[in-house]
Parts: structure tokens; sequence; C-alpha cells
């Protein structure tokens, strides 16, 4: 029975004429008209910014800090970050048209803390519990 019905399909489909498109117009497109505007450049302010921060988080050890300044096309600053060795790294960095941009960085060697001996306690000796059979 599928069979029958495939080859119904095939043989309608094989004699469908197409639809014929000649009769129908063209389609009409009509463009919005394009008015030519003055572009007007706005003025460009003076770049000039400071700003900074600092994070401290015991919890999870994050300790950096961030400082920088702007004038013009000159800018100048530094951050600096505690490594997981517990060193830490510092960057002044420059820029600007002529020079670029220049970093110079510092590392200073981590703080050792001498820690105390751990003393461990003595393992306590556990007797197996007595199993009475009655």
């Amino acid at each position: 029975m599928k069979y029958f019905v495939a080859i119904a399909m095939l043989i309608a489909a094989a004699q469908a004429v197409p639809i014929e498109l000649g009769h129908y117009a063209p389609a009409l497109v009509h463009h919005a008209p394009v008015l030519a505007h003055a572009v007007h450049a706005e003025p460009v302010a003076y770049p000039k910014y400071a700003f900074n921060y600092g994070i401290k988080d015991p919890h999870t050890g994050d300790i950096k800090s961030q400082a920088e300044e702007r004038d013009g096309d000159v800018v100048k600053g530094h951050y600096s970050l505690v490594e997981p060795d517990g060193s830490v790294r510092t960057v002044d960095y420059t820029a600007d048209d002529h020079n670029g941009f220049n970093a110079v960085v510092h590392k200073t060697a981590p703080k050792i803390i001498a820690h105390a001996p751990v003393v461990h306690a003595a393992p306590v000796l556990a007797h197996a519990p007595l199993l009475h059979h009655y």
C-alpha cells in the first residue's frame, strides 16, 4: 500500500503544470527620497581623566591596585599585584604618540614567614569491641 501511494504521488507531481508567472505585473518598488543632510562634526572633548582603585581580599588572596591619569595624548600609570608565590609585581607605564607604550616591571621577592614546627599528637589506640556469644 505504501508503494502505491508513493508512486501515485510521483505521477501526480510529474503531471502537474507549473504556474505561469507571465500575467503578473512586475513589482513596483518605491524608495524613500534621499535628502542630502549637512554633516556637522561633533566637537571632541579634550581627553583628560584620572582614576585609581585597590582590592585587598584576604579570603581569596586577591591583592592588587592600579592608578592611571591621562592628559591629552599622554597616559601615565602604574599597577601592582601579589603573585601566587607571594612576590609583588609592580608595573610603571607611559604611553604617548611619540614614544608609544613603555612599561617598566619591578618584582620584589616574596616575604618568607618562619612557621613554628607542627607537632602531631600520638595516635590514640582503641581496642576492638568484645563479642559475646550466648
